[in-house]
């Protein structure tokens, strides 16, 4: 989603009037609807600043992402609720609601989430949510991808994207085959936005196949964005710009093949070099 904006703009040693099309950048709350001792809970989860649209998926991949549920068949419902508000006359509240809430995180539910578009991990009011519950490491030597595919991957991802080529101003996540073809994509003005909106996406569509898919992002890699990576159990995740130590650390930890600074002549695998076909 994208608004158009009146800039005064500077090239070629002259400034001018122009119109430029701008990411819409909006707080959605999330709130989630649960049964705790045959009592309805209405618990508000997290507020997070997005760009308007797919905002279901959003939900659903930052539910399981999170690991606030298990499986994705446990949320009943997801539905927008209060007053169109602002100058795009959005609603910005959303509620999920969980028909099995045996197996919600209830204790995860009851710690504060505050995330916002440029940071997930900074946003958190407590270290606590950064708690690592994945058991299983992810598979070792699985998928093998070529060279040529990993340095290909942010053009595909590039081509894929509605929204960047109006704005500029936005960040993509996209999940490929292990031959380099794009599965899906989806865009937001927050990185950590557009992951959780593609896996929720994905997971929605039951398109997860971990022994042939990878993942790239167009910007850099950070504890949380492996984190989400990690409970999908794809073993490949490839970024745009460079990753962070708790992302090389988290990686190592669990075998994801790590691949960042990609450019059309270079890049750098920084864990877990087996799952790159190098010849």
């Amino acid at each position: 989603m994208n608004s158009k904006y009146k800039v005064l703009k500077y090239s070629s040693n002259k400034f001018e009037n122009i119109d430029d099309l701008i990411s819409v950048e909006e707080p959605l709350e999330i709130s989630l609807k649960y049964k705790e001792s045959n009592k309805w809970i209405n618990h508000s989860l997290s507020i997070t600043m997005r760009t308007p649209g797919d905002d279901e998926n959003l939900v659903r991949g930052f539910l399981y992402n999170e690991q606030i549920i298990k499986n994705i068949d446990d949320i009943d419902s997801i539905e927008s609720y209060g007053d169109e508000v602002g100058q795009y006359n959005i609603q910005n509240k959303i509620l999920a609601t969980l028909n099995n809430s045996e197996n919600a995180n209830i204790s995860k539910i009851k710690r504060d989430f505050l995330t916002n578009s440029s940071c997930g991990v900074c946003g958190k009011s407590s270290l606590d949510a950064l708690e690592i519950i994945k058991k299983n490491k992810t598979n070792p030597l699985e998928p093998k991808i070529k060279k040529e595919v990993i340095v290909k991957s942010p053009d595909t991802l590039r081509e894929g994207q509605s929204e960047f080529s109006k704005t500029g101003g936005i960040h993509a996540s996209g999940l490929f085959n292990s031959n380099g073809e794009l599965v899906a994509v989806r865009e937001d003005v927050g990185r950590h936005n557009a992951l959780d909106k593609l896996i929720g996406c994905a997971l929605k569509s039951n398109q997860i196949d971990p022994k042939n898919q990878f993942i790239t992002c167009s910007g850099r890699l950070n504890f949380e964005l492996v984190q989400k990576v990690l409970m999908t159990d794809i073993g490949i995740m490839i970024g745009v710009g460079a990753p962070t130590s708790l992302a090389i650390d988290l990686a190592n930890k669990f075998d994801i093949t790590l691949v960042g600074f990609v450019k059309r002549d270079s890049f750098n695998i920084y864990t877990n070099n087996k799952k790159v076909i190098v010849d």
